[in-house]
């Protein structure tokens, strides 16, 4: 259902107001460069600092200009069940394919408080979800056991694993259903977890190079792993450079020096001061073939 190159969409923003000229062009971008599917609203996509109009709008504008040409995976997570509900239902409700759903963060929830989170979303919406494991932003970790016995949902069909821990995927392959679909959510990591049994990464490289992670996804899919690892070679550094500083900063600087929004993001994440950081960023880019 959901495999291959799904980028994390930033959202763009110009005078602190959504884009939505820059974020259409950059959806259509997407599709023409063959990304497999595409996420609004999630971590990259400052969901934290968006107000709830401004999300439901992004996630509504990112299915019209899709128009069914490939899967939307609304980012629709919140520390608070009642509202993750709500968001999920609101993508649903405008035609998204499935919601992303983040677990609960500051709260710091027992595994059976995850459990629970999880089930009460699934069970008040008909929607296929996504479970979104990143321990280092939201100090709780859904562990695989865990992850097991939520996969036997209907609506629960795959994860993003965003913990970087390559011996995890071997093992939630064990623990969870046959149809579950395992998503990297770390880019430097991507080929070692499709190799152990994932079938994709959303990405936050894919924003600026979505072509050559498409063709490294589908040279995984093709079993051509000579290829994709000479495909990653040119990117590897530029997975990096997008950490440089707190996300989204330096991937919206990047895509700044392409033209394709400005690099604007929204308190408490600055825009990247240091000279240096922006050479280094530049350096990366250059190395993978999007600067001259």
């Amino acid at each position: 259902m959901f495999k291959g190159s799904i980028p994390a969409l930033i959202t763009p923003f110009r005078n602190g107001k959504v884009d939505e000229q820059a974020f259409e062009k950059l959806v259509i971008r997407q599709i023409d460069a063959g990304s497999h599917a595409v996420v609004p609203c999630g971590t990259t996509g400052e969901s934290a600092t968006l107000s709830h109009d401004e999300h439901r709008r992004v996630v509504e504008l990112c299915v019209e200009i899709v128009a069914g040409r490939i899967p939307v995976i609304a980012g629709a997570g919140s520390n608070s069940t009642q509202e993750a509900i709500g968001l999920v239902a609101h993508a649903k409700a405008v035609g998204a394919h499935a919601a992303l759903t983040v677990c609960p963060y500051y709260n710091r929830p027992s595994q059976p408080g995850l459990r629970a989170h999880f089930l009460a979303i699934a069970d008040a919406v008909e929607l296929s979800l996504v479970l979104y494991n990143v321990p280092a932003r939201t100090v709780s970790d859904l562990e695989p056991e865990t992850l097991g016995e939520l996969s036997k949902h209907p609506n629960i069909v795959a994860l993003k694993d965003a913990t970087g821990d390559l011996g995890r995927v071997a093992w939630h392959a064990n623990v969870c259903e046959d149809e579950f679909i395992l998503l990297s959510g770390d880019d430097p990591s991507a080929i070692g977890f499709n190799a152990l049994g994932g079938v994709g990464c959303i990405s936050v490289t894919a924003n600026l190079a979505p072509k050559a992670c498409a063709d490294l996804q589908n040279a995984i899919m093709a079993g051509d792993y000579i290829k994709a690892r000479e495909i990653n070679a040119t990117l590897q550094k530029l997975h990096r450079a997008m950490f440089f500083e707190p996300s989204p900063a330096p991937v919206k600087f990047a895509m700044a020096e392409l033209g394709l929004c400005d690099p604007e993001v929204r308190s408490p994440i600055l825009e990247i001061q240091s000279e240096q950081v922006k050479e280094d960023i530049r350096s990366a880019m250059r190395e993978a073939g999007l600067l001259s």
